[in-house]
C-alpha cells in the first residue's frame, strides 16, 4: 500500500506538527500538514475560513486536502484535530499506520493556552477542550493503530517512541495484520491484541495507559 510513512492523529495540543517535523527527519523523509495545505490552497489562515465562510467550508476544505495528501504524501502526514471525524477520511486511513498522539485535559489546556485565539475555543477554554476531547477520544483510537500518551514525554521522545514501533511493525496492507492492528488499537491494551504480533510494539510503549 502506498501512501505516507505514518499518520498523526489526535487534539489540539497534542504536539502532532512538532513531532511530525521531528520524526520526519529521523526518518530522512518529508513532512506535510493538512492545516497547512488547507490554509496554503485557500489563501486564509483557517481562523479567517471559520469566520467568513463557516466550519462546514472548513470541513470541505479539510476533507479534500486529507484525501490528496493520503493520495500523495509518502512521509510523515499530520492532520487537523478534526480531520478524522468525516467518515470519508477515516476509510481512506483504514489500514495504515496511524497513531493517535494522546493528550490529557490539564496538558491539553497548558498548550493551547488559555488565551487561545482558536476558533473552537471561544469562550470557557478548559470546557470546550474537555468537550472536544471527550468526544473526540473514541474516534481517535478507533482510526488509530497506536495510541501513545504524550503528557509526561518531551516531543523528541515522542519522536522516538513513534520511530521504534514503525522500526518493528509489518508494512502497511501486509495482509491481515494491518486492519486487525487498527481495530485493537481501539481498545488500547485489550487482552486480545496481546496475541496480535502488529499490537504488540504499541502495549510496548513506555507511558502508555488508559
Amino acid at each position: 500500500m502506498s501512501g505516507p510513512q505514518v499518520v498523526l492523529i489526535g487534539p489540539m495540543g497534542a504536539g502532532k506538527s512538532t513531532v511530525g517535523r521531528l520524526l520526519a527527519d529521523r526518518l530522512g523523509s518529508a513532512f506535510r500538514d493538512t492545516d497547512e495545505d488547507v490554509e496554503q490552497g485557500a489563501g486564509r489562515s483557517i481562523s479567517d475560513i471559520f469566520l467568513d465562510s463557516g466550519e462546514a467550508e472548513f470541513r470541505a476544505l479539510e476533507r479534500a486536502a486529507v484525501a490528496a495528501a493520503v493520495a500523495e504524501h509518502d512521509g510523515v502526514l499530520s492532520l487537523g484535530g478534526g480531520a478524522v471525524l468525516a467518515e470519508e477520511s477515516r476509510t481512506l486511513l483504514t489500514g495504515r499506520p496511524v497513531v493517535y498522539l494522546q493528550v490529557g485535559l490539564a496538558e491539553a489546556v497548558k498548550r493551547v493556552g488559555l488565551g487561545t485565539s482558536r476558533p473552537l475555543l471561544l469562550g470557557n477554554v478548559r470546557s470546550q477542550v474537555k468537550q472536544l476531547l471527550d468526544q473526540r477520544d473514541p474516534i481517535y483510537r478507533a482510526t488509530a493503530r497506536w495510541t501513545l500518551q504524550t503528557d509526561e514525554l518531551s516531543p523528541e521522545e515522542v519522536a522516538d517512541r513513534i520511530a521504534d514501533l514503525l522500526g518493528s511493525a509489518p508494512p502497511a496492507g501486509a495482509g491481515d495484520g494491518a486492519s486487525d492492528g487498527a481495530s485493537d488499537g481501539a481498545s488500547d491494551g485489550a487482552s486480545d491484541g496481546a496475541s496480535d504480533p502488529v499490537d504488540e510494539p504499541a502495549q510496548e510503549v513506555p507511558g502508555e495507559r488508559d
